[in-house]
């Protein structure tokens, strides 16, 4: 199973100090965190892509090119790439760009994002949102697949004889997530493909994920890439730790009250009981990470939001160590005693693709 963590790079002012980091000293903190998570031994560092303050990482391929050259082992990833507002010809260029740099260590996640305003600024309709989310794809999951494609849709200039560059890593497009947080539209399309889907239950009731989950599942089957329960399905968290849970809570409640998209609403207690975010021991996160499998089945990958908020990034790295000192070894022996044999124990990687592809064996496309 893979074990991650994502960042939404957030400028925030710490609430303890009230001081703020600079654009360039949240950018460095991003890398010095995707460092200390493959030291850690996690898996995989996502970043989100954001196009307004308070959010720098405006450029997912250019941080994750920078990390891929300071790292050796951890899977580059994106929270969200908007699939919506960007075009489908140059999200396929610059992944396999970076998956040539990299490797092979990348895929992505798609996802519309939640800032309304950002249509307009790449001269989109917001309200075409779910046909540009599934008219882009279509065309980019045909770029990485055909060498030349001919193509009109509704939403861009058609294609003719195009051909994008650099074709991908030994003929393997990268893997791709599809992210939602609400549309079972994106569960259909992502079952549609056999491709992932990943549900950041972060703000939400476990109850209104289950059922999306559940849609892709059985859509995934449906569409014949496989059974229900072996659908490749990631899931994400939101963690603070401590040694004692009461310093945990003590320490967070000012970055949980103040943060931008929580702050001044439930309090913590109440955003603890209804959602996934744990704040407390590194047993009592292992404790609640379990339950995901009862309520989701058995999945693939678990991402965790750690710094955000104004968090300092010193405490941000503590975190990182905790996560893989102490809580990823053990979730990782009880998430695979618990795993029947015939269901995927981790994500489509470019190694086990590749593989595959050499094989010709059929492959999650």
């Amino acid at each position: 199973m893979q074990f991650g963590i994502f960042s939404v790079g957030d400028v925030t002012p710490d609430p303890t100090t009230g001081r703020a980091p600079s654009e360039a000293e949240r950018i460095k903190a991003m890398v010095a965190i995707a460092e200390r998570a493959e030291q850690a031994g996690l898996d995989v560092f996502a970043t989100g892509e954001h196009h307004n303050p308070p959010f720098v990482p405006s450029s997912p391929t250019t941080m994750l090119g920078y990390i891929a050259a300071r790292t050796e082992r951890l899977i580059l990833s994106t929270a969200t790439t908007l699939i919506t507002t960007n075009d489908p010809v140059k999200i396929a260029e610059d992944f396999a760009m970076l998956q040539h740099l990299a490797g092979g260590r990348v895929d992505l996640m798609m996802g519309r994002g939640n800032t309304g305003p950002v249509y307009p600024w790449f001269g989109k309709d917001i309200r075409d949102g779910i046909a540009l989310a599934i008219e882009n794809y279509n065309l980019l999951h045909r770029l990485w697949r055909e060498d030349v494609v001919d193509w009109q849709g509704e939403h861009r200039t058609p294609l003719q004889a195009f051909t994008s560059t650099p074709r991908p890593l030994d003929g393997v497009p990268p893997f791709v997530w599809h992210g939602s947080i609400r549309s079972p539209e994106i569960a259909e399309q992502a079952a549609f493909y056999g491709d992932g889907f990943f549900a950041n239950h972060i703000f939400w009731p476990k109850e209104h994920f289950q059922r999306l989950i559940a849609l892709y599942r059985r859509r995934y089957e449906h569409y014949g890439h496989g059974a229900a329960d072996q659908a490749i399905v990631g899931l994400g968290g939101q963690v603070f730790m401590r040694r004692n849970s009461q310093d945990a809570v003590r320490e967070f409640r000012p970055y949980f009250d103040n943060a931008p998209v929580y702050g001044h609403g439930p309090s913590l207690e109440e955003f603890t009981a209804e959602t996934p975010l744990t704040v407390g021991s590194p047993e009592q996160v292992i404790e609640k990470t379990l339950t995901f499998r009862d309520y989701f089945g058995d999945y693939q990958r678990q991402l965790f939001l750690i710094d955000h908020a104004g968090l300092p990034l010193k405490t941000v790295l503590e975190q990182v160590d905790m996560l893989g000192e102490e809580v990823v070894p053990v979730l990782r022996k009880e998430f695979e005693a618990l795993r029947p044999a015939h269901v995927p124990a981790t994500a489509p990687t470019h190694a086990s693709l590749a593989a595959a592809k050499r094989t010709g064996e059929e492959v999650v496309r």
